[in-house]
C-alpha cells in the first residue's frame, strides 16, 4: 500500500507516546487551578486529541471544530467555512485549540480570530508536528510534539486522501508521480 510513495522519516509509536505524555504534563502543570476547554479541530486530531486528554491529570472541558476550505481539487479559495462549530460557551475561559498538524497557518489563523470575538480568557494552540516548510501565517505555537521542517505527514489519525489514518505511528512521505 506504500509503493507509490517514499518513506523520508518515521515516528514510532513510543516517540508520540513520549510527546503525548510531554504535552500533557505542561498543560496539566499551566492550568492547575483552572478548567482549560479544549477544541479539537476535525478530522485528522480525533487519535492525538483523544490521547492527549486521557493523559491530561486536571479537569478540563471538550469541543470540536470542523473547517473547510472550498476550491478546485488542488487549490483552496481562501475561503474557510465551518461544517461544525464549537457548541460550548467560551467567553472568560482559557481556551487550547488543538490540531494534529500546523501547516500553512491559514485556516488555524482563521479559527483563532473566530475564537477571539468570543471573548475567551486566553487561547494557547497546541500541535502534534509543527511543520515549517509551508507556513504563510505566523502562528505561535504554545505546545507541540515534533518539529517538522518537510515532508507530507500520514498516520495516527492524518491521511492523504483518507489513507494511511490508522497507522499507530507517523510517516513522513514523498509522493511518487
Amino acid at each position: 500500500m506504500i509503493n507509490n510513495y517514499r518513506i523520508l522519516r518515521k515516528i514510532t509509536e513510543q516517540e508520540i507516546r513520549q510527546q503525548v505524555k510531554k504535552i500533557a504534563q505542561d498543560i496539566s502543570n499551566e492550568y492547575q487551578d483552572r478548567e482549560p476547554i479544549l477544541i479539537g479541530v476535525l478530522n485528522g486530531v480525533f487519535i492525538f486529541f483523544s490521547d492527549l486528554v486521557r493523559e491530561i491529570s486536571i479537569p478540563l472541558k471538550i469541543d470540536f471544530v470542523r473547517l473547510a476550505s472550498y476550491g478546485s481539487k488542488d487549490v483552496s479559495s481562501g475561503k474557510i467555512t465551518f461544517s461544525k462549530d464549537i457548541e460550548l460557551p467560551v467567553k472568560g475561559k482559557p481556551v487550547i485549540i488543538v490540531e494534529d498538524i500546523i501547516d500553512t497557518g491559514s485556516t488555524l489563523s482563521f479559527f483563532v480570530a473566530h475564537i477571539k470575538e468570543k471573548e475567551p480568557e486566553s487561547i494557547k494552540i497546541c500541535a502534534l508536528i509543527n511543520k515549517l516548510d509551508r507556513r504563510e501565517k505566523e502562528i505561535e505555537v504554545d505546545y507541540w510534539g515534533f518539529e517538522i521542517k518537510e515532508g507530507f505527514m500520514v498516520g495516527y489519525g492524518l491521511d492523504y486522501n483518507e489513507k494511511f489514518r490508522y497507522l499507530p505511528y507517523i510517516l513522513g512521505l514523498e509522493i511518487k508521480a
